[in-house]
């Protein structure tokens, strides 16, 4: 068996958000490899890569989000969100890191679903920055119910104590909800899978900002996050490939019975987060 048939996605049209970079790069350009038809967005960044058909928009607005859904095929056959952004040190961009990281998402993966064929798929690029998601699941699943944009926008200025926590709070509820909806009616009577991916610590073109975070000076940063991921198991970076990969496989029909998985790829640091958890 070739390796186009193996992952089903020869002369399939897909869905790639956010890859003028980093791992939403690194797979479009795989899914492109792979025979798909992709329609890919970028914001900030030129594509090149031979796609299908390119969306720039800014999938931290409403406005950005619809360019793409009018854009996006009539038959969708796999959607891969991979767009995201980083906090700011001060938080001054709280609001953007929520819409952009969680509310973009869900507000795609519904807008198209009705266009994603039955047996189709939905996948995510999460965080093991979200792995403590059972610390705000009720918060994070009262938040997927909003049904709109605006009650969104409603939802985040009444919790400000949850909106200014950040990229982890968005990645909690990626987290929630790809768990939630696995059995979700919208999903599973046409049988669309719906899993994320939660990657360890990643060379990409976040990677500065994340090392800004800490005090303002990403060299500090730096050996902040370096100790907290890498030290104990004298470790090393991730590249885009090693995440972008595995999430267009996930995606395929290599993993056609699997649904509602947060597939952590961080060689094992959310793992031994709880053991300890299990263990204190």
């Amino acid at each position: 068996m070739e390796l186009n048939d193996l992952f089903g996605f020869k002369g399939k049209s897909v869905v790639v958000t956010g890859t003028g970079s980093g791992m939403g790069h690194a797979a479009a350009e795989l899914l492109v490899d792979l025979g798909a038809h992709v329609t890919a967005t970028t914001h900030r960044r030129p594509l090149d890569l031979a796609v299908e058909t390119t969306v720039a928009c800014d999938l931290s607005t409403k406005e950005g989000c619809d360019k793409l859904i009018v854009a996006a095929p009539e038959h969708i056959d796999a959607l891969f969100l991979c767009h995201g952004t980083a906090d700011e040190f001060g938080g001054g961009n709280a609001l953007e890191v929520q819409l952009t990281n969680f509310w973009s998402f869900k507000y795609l993966a519904e807008s198209l679903l009705p266009r994603i064929v039955d047996w189709g798929s939905v996948t995510f690029i999460s965080s093991n920055g979200g792995k403590f998601w059972r610390d705000h699941v009720n918060e994070c699943l009262e938040l997927a119910d909003r049904e709109s944009w605006d009650e969104a926008l409603a939802w985040y200025e009444g919790h400000p104590d949850l909106t200014h926590l950040g990229y982890t709070f968005s990645k909690e509820c990626q987290h929630s909800y790809v768990m939630s909806r696995a059995q979700d009616d919208a999903f599973i009577e046409r049988k669309v899978r719906i899993n994320a991916i939660a990657p360890g610590l990643t060379k990409t073109g976040l990677t500065e900002a994340f090392e800004r975070q800490i005090d303002g000076n990403a060299e500090n940063g730096r050996a902040v996050i370096e100790s907290l991921y890498l030290d104990s198991w004298n470790g090393r970076y991730a590249t885009p490939e090693e995440m972008g990969w595995p999430m267009v496989a996930i995606g395929s029909k290599l993993f056609s019975y699997m649904s509602g998985q947060i597939v952590y790829i961080d060689y094992g640091c959310a793992s031994e987060d709880e053991m300890n958890l299990l263990v204190d």
